[in-house]
């Protein structure tokens, strides 16, 4: 057990970045445990290469039948947001492979691309290790590799604004939408802004993007409303800060600003409960 714990957290951290969902990263985290205790360790020379390859390859198979599953999904589909506030902090490139962003880049990938790009991007792993977990020669992996990347690279932003300045645009946000100021809030969007809510058909969320400025403000303005029990609070989610409202200290919405040049480019709304279930237990947990 201690031989497995010592290596849970980066098998977290690669599982989530694969799946995009707190709770299946966990799911395919234990089942890769319960391979673990199964085996015999004593023929094991590299368990940390042994639980990558296991883990890996249960991820593909979850992302083959996750891709059946959203095409039936209600409304826009986005990433379960983690709450990275708390935790040791993480090289500059590693964090951004935890994005929402990123993680929707993900989605454009095949179940292969992504394990390459992520092991690759995400992990620095070699074309020869990729190789080893996927079972796969070196030039296929190598190809994947050029393919996803290729794909990504033209919606692949690199933001100027740093962790300072986003935190301050979203606190600003928030209080520009929270007074009503229509004329701050709208100056604050980008023309082309779209805004995505997530509610998988359990909570009353937009079916389909809010686009353009205009339209994304009167939208936007609900965060004006006078909501018993409500609470909002800025924290750090996918390594960037976000809107979280809780109503009777319940978590009901995690907002993530996507920021362009001073500009809000995307307003993620997450509001399935299911999706947010891993976030309110973090939330709870004393710091």
């Amino acid at each position: 057990m201690a031989d497995f714990e010592q290596h849970r957290a980066r098998l977290f951290a690669v599982a989530y970045r694969l799946l995009g969902s707190a709770a299946e990263a966990e799911d395919a985290v234990q089942d890769t445990y319960l391979r673990w205790h199964a085996a015999v360790q004593d023929e094991i020379r590299e368990p940390a290469a042994w639980l990558t390859k296991v883990l890996t390859n249960l991820c593909l198979t979850r992302l083959t039948s996750a891709r059946a599953r959203r095409e039936s999904y209600v409304g826009p589909w986005l990433p379960e947001p983690l709450l990275t506030a708390y935790t040791p902090a993480d090289p500059l490139e590693l964090r951004e492979s935890v994005s929402m962003a990123f993680l929707l880049l993900m989605e454009r990938l095949t179940p292969a691309e992504r394990a390459v790009f992520v092991l690759r991007e995400a992990f620095e792993y070699s074309h020869r290790e990729i190789a080893d977990v996927l079972d796969l020669t070196e030039a296929n992996c190598q190809q994947l590799y050029h393919r996803a990347k290729q794909r990504v690279a033209q919606d692949r932003h690199r933001y100027d604004a740093d962790g300072t300045e986003k935190l301050r645009i979203t606190k600003n946000f928030l209080v520009a939408a929270r007074s009503g100021n229509m004329a701050a809030l709208e100056g604050m969007l980008a023309e082309n802004v779209v805004a995505w809510a997530d509610g998988g058909g359990k909570r009353q969320a937009a079916r389909k993007p809010i686009r353009g400025r205009q339209r994304a403000a009167v939208y936007l303005n609900w965060l004006a409303g006078n909501v018993d029990g409500l609470e909002i609070r800025v924290d750090e989610v996918n390594g960037e800060p976000a809107i979280l409202a809780l109503i009777h200290g319940e978590l009901s919405v995690v907002i993530n600003l996507q920021i362009v040049d001073g500009l809000i480019t995307d307003f993620r709304a997450v509001v399935n409960p299911d999706k947010l279930t891993h976030v309110a237990q973090q939330v709870t947990q004393p710091t």
